[in-house]
């Protein structure tokens, strides 16, 4: 048995610091005392960017105690605290803050005793790694190289060890059968299992899903359901019998699309009760997501050869620790804990994955282990593949899955298919989309470091092999120099724009300035693109002129590469066919990029496109410009969601528990793109089962000033004191979140309730709701991506509190939506949809008891039926509702507890 650790441990909160000494004596101390004790010696941590934010000392390093667990436990989840630690280790979680110091000592001695242990799984690949850990001078090299002997045989690289995909041939087109209700249910209830409570509403619909899967009766005609299932009704197993039935029966791939990576998680946990055999389930059940949320392998070999230098390259090693272990080298939302890559600030996880389309496909030498790869055809034989809103429209709108494109799909979350659709048809030209475009073309500039190599480098052969190609290759890379290049910002910003697309940006960024308002609020700019001035018009021709030049030769390229597969040289073997087989996906995909800006920058100084909004911005953070650019997007993103996903599908159904709402199926039609079917679209509807009348009530406080940061600061306090934790609070602006935080955090600490916050703390998303969730005592202050998609059921989330009426921003898209909508009918949509999001974090269960409180007096009683009917509604003041809360909970806490001791007995998250 190794020595213990010769170091102290330290932790601090809003309410204090601590340090506890390697005998375990601990003592409080001063946030001076403790940088000084940080700086001087090495110490034991929790989380070290959170540490050292909360000493107001950013540099703060140390032994993070999170470093070692991703070491010892690849692949594994922890909460990032003292108790989410204690019960990912089997320890006893520290009773208080003031215990949380000596714990840490704990924790570090029981993961560095895991490592002498015989049955330690993760072995394989440890003593290798911390070898190369210790010569990066990695805080915790010499006490974890001190615990491992060298292996009897030299392990096996990462590389050689990773499996590989192999080759099957194409899929034959689903049977035509028919699911019936009958055989659907039958399947529900094999999915629930014996002695479960028998759900009418459920049924229901489940049968009326599976009538969406019967064969379409004229192309371009979907059966289309939309369906609205309240709370509690169980629609995720609801649509997964009928799913796995069909697929089963038809020999057919079931698409189930969402739009948080939380459902996703929470459906590949659902697909466990279809298929219990983990080997079968492996093999029907694929998980789909964007290539930027996946590891590719070069970079990380890249990184670990030099690529990377400092912290930055101790994380590549981790990850590399992590890819020998993953089920399926998901970086984002997979399993790999999110608070990994935070650990390292800016030091380069987001350069382990293809964020910029520059994958060589078979050209890799790891292509046969890609784990993207290995995804997407695992995906051609599976039952259930579960992907994203985003990933099912960019690949129906790139042409992808051309071969396997989905005949069934059911959109859950359906209610965000209008964001996402606007988001995906899309056009921006802006200086960052068009560089980007210039570094895939002819590589990296300058001192860039790295193996990126531009189209040309990849392309060698085949230029040389083809005279025509290579012409127009050669012609490409000379018309990307017109693009924008390094440093364009800069020379914007001096008045020195180089080429016609940085004048056209420079011309833009000047009548933005020009025409639009708070200009100090330090936030992005925009202004319609209508009656421009003469630079801005002058500019625009060049430009579409250089862009027409680069276009030519790349789709003449596209031909050539084309011929060159059509009449295949004899060196042209299976990876050099998928290399160039690449290459013209994200050739095409780029020419529809040039187009779309042409046709953008074509357009100033004409005549408005109806169909269309543009605009022109320059994008700020806190007053740091870091994008210019000229916008479009549709004025119903749903046209093109009809025409390139829902028409070309077979079945679909979109399915939410807020589809409709209290605006009726005319609306749910219109946001989900039924509207543009030529077919009449079948409706469903059942409400939830949970009684919210008696569970639930609003609160609206009339007596809280408006723009007053302070009092919404100690409304904020108070009430989270009143409830005792457990809050998620709501804001529309991420300033004031940020001073309400500064405001109360400290004291809500001091009373043992600890409070964390999106764009305050430096931890991700996915791990705040995490830490929310595990800590009943704790509160979260969130934005937007809080109000949706949170699924925090129990005692841990009793009171959500919003600061105001979420009214949508007056942007110059919303603005012309408003104006083809119906006016402030549109808004009080918008509002509403938003409002029962909202509420909809608050019960999730049938045992659960909370509170709604919205700070605003002036809430219109229009809005009010966002609200479940029955739900009582008080206009009350800031005291009465404190009280309210208070009485409120107090039944609530001590159920709550009761269900948080029977869910950690049962071991759930």
């Amino acid at each position: 048995m190794a020595a213990s650790l010769p170091y102290p441990a330290l932790h601090a909160t809003h309410g204090g610091i601590w340090m506890a000494g390697p005998e375990g004596e601990t003592r409080a101390l001063g946030r001076g005392e403790a940088i000084a004790r940080a700086a001087e010696t090495p110490v034991i941590m929790l989380n070290a960017p959170l540490i050292g934010q909360r000493l107001g000392y950013p540099d703060l390093s140390g032994l993070d105690l999170l470093e070692l667990f991703a070491f010892t436990y690849p692949a594994r989840f922890a909460v990032p605290t003292p108790r989410g630690m204690a019960h990912a280790l089997g320890l006893a979680p520290p009773a208080g803050d003031g215990e949380a110091a000596a714990f840490l000592l704990s924790a570090a001695a029981a993961l560095l005793e895991r490592m002498e242990m015989a049955d330690w799984p993760e072995r394989e690949g440890a003593w290798a790694s911390a070898q190369s850990l210790s010569r990066l001078r990695w805080t915790w090299a010499a006490a974890v190289t001190d615990r491992l002997q060298r292996p009897a045989r030299d392990e096996r690289w990462l590389f050689s060890k990773l499996p590989e995909w192999e080759e099957t041939p194409p899929r034959a087109q689903p049977r035509p059968v028919r699911i019936g209700a009958e055989a659907a249910m039958e399947r529900l209830d094999a999915l629930t299992g014996r002695g479960a409570e028998a759900r009418q509403g459920q049924r229901d619909y489940t049968a009326a899903v599976a009538g969406a899967f019967a064969p379409r009766k004229t192309e371009g005609h979907p059966n289309l359901l939309l369906a609205e299932a309240g709370t509690g009704i169980g629609k995720t197993l609801g649509y997964l019998a009928p799913a796995s039935l069909w697929a089963a029966e038809a020999d057919g791939a079931v698409w189930v699309s969402t739009y948080t990576k939380a459902l996703q998680r929470q459906l590949d946990r659902e697909t466990n009760r279809i298929f219990p055999d983990a080997a079968l389930r492996k093999r029907k059940v694929v998980i789909r997501k964007g290539r930027e949320n996946y590891l590719c392998l070069l970079n990380l070999e890249d990184a670990l050869q030099g690529g990377f230098a400092g912290r930055a390259a101790i994380l590549a090693q981790l990850v590399a620790r992590w890819a020998a272990y993953t089920k399926d080298g998901d970086m984002v939302g997979g399993d790999m804990p999110g608070w990994l890559p935070t650990l390292f600030r800016r030091a380069g996880a987001t350069a382990l994955t293809d964020r910029r389309g520059e994958c060589v496909y078979a050209g890799c030498p790891h292509y046969r282990k890609c784990f993207i790869e290995r995804s997407a055809r695992a995906s051609q034989d599976a039952d259930l593949v579960i992907a994203n809103h985003a990933l099912v429209m960019v690949n129906a709108a790139r042409g992808r899955e051309t071969g396997n494109a989905p005949t069934r799909i059911v959109f859950d979350e359906g209610h965000h298919l209008f964001d996402a659709a606007d988001s995906t048809f899309a056009t921006a030209l802006t200086g960052q989309e068009t560089i980007e475009l210039r570094r895939w073309l002819i590589g990296p500039e300058g001192k860039a470091r790295g193996r990126r190599r531009g189209l040309a480098a990849r392309l060698t052969d085949v230029a040389s092999y083809d005279e025509a190609g290579g012409a127009a290759l050669e012609a490409a890379v000379q018309a990307a120099g017109l693009l924008t290049g390094d440093g364009w910002l800069q020379r914007i910003a001096e008045g020195a724009p180089f080429g016609p697309l940085e004048r056209l940006l420079a011309a833009v960024r000047g009548a933005v300035y020009a025409r639009a308002s708070a200009q100090d609020a330090g936030y992005g700019l925009e202004t319609e693109m209508a009656d421009l001035d003469g630079s801005v018009v002058e500019a625009a021709a060049p430009a579409v002129e250089a862009m027409e030049t680069l276009l030519r030769p790349l789709v003449a390229l596209g031909k050539r590469l084309e011929a060159v597969l059509e009449d295949a040289p004899d060196w042209l073997d299976g990876q050099a066919r998928a290399r160039i087989e690449g290459a013209i996906g994200g050739l095409a995909w780029r020419c529809q990029s040039l187009s779309a800006w042409i046709a953008l920058a074509a357009r100033i100084g004409g005549p408005a496109d109806p169909d269309f909004v543009d605009w022109m911005a320059v994008e700020r953070i806190d007053g740091r410009e870091f994008d210019i650019g000229l916008h479009r997007h549709w004025l119903d993103p749903t046209r093109p969601l009809a025409d390139a996903v829902l028409k070309p599908a077979h079945g679909v159904v979109v399915t939410s528990a807020t589809l409709r709402n209290a605006d009726g199926w005319e609306a749910a039609e219109a946001r989900t793109g039924a509207v543009h079917l030529d077919q009449p679209t079948q409706h469903f509807e059942a409400d939830s089962p949970f009684d919210y009348a008696a569970n639930s009530e609003v609160l609206i406080v009339t007596d809280l000033k408006r723009g007053d940061i302070a009092s919404l600061a100690g409304a904020y306090a108070r009430l989270v004191e009143a409830a005792e934790g457990g809050t998620l609070g709501l804001f529309t602006a991420i300033q004031r979140l940020k001073a309400v935080h500064a405001r109360i955090a400290d004291r809500l600490a001091r009373a043992g309730l600890p409070l964390y916050a999106q764009h305050v703390d430096p931890i991700d998303t996915g791990t705040l709701v995490d830490i929310f969730r595990d800590d009943p005592r704790a509160s979260l202050l969130g934005t937007d991506a809080l109000r949706d998609g949170v699924d925090v059921p129990g005692h841990s989330l009793r009171l959500v509190v919003m600061e105001g009426v979420p009214w949508p921003r007056p942007t110059v898209l919303h603005a012309a939506r408003k104006a083809a909508g119906g006016g402030s009918a549109y808004d009080d949509r918008v509002v509403r949809a938003r409002l029962a999001q909202a509420f909809g974090r608050l019960i999730r269960r049938k045992e659960d008891r909370g509170l709604f409180v919205l700070l605003s007096a002036a809430t219109p009683s229009r809005l009010l039926n966002a609200f479940p009917p029955g739900v009582v509604v008080r206009r009350v003041s800031l005291a009465e509702a404190i009280e309210r809360v208070r009485s409120g909970l107090s039944t609530a806490t001590a159920l709550g507890q009761h269900s948080a001791d029977e869910e950690a007995a049962q071991g759930m998250p």
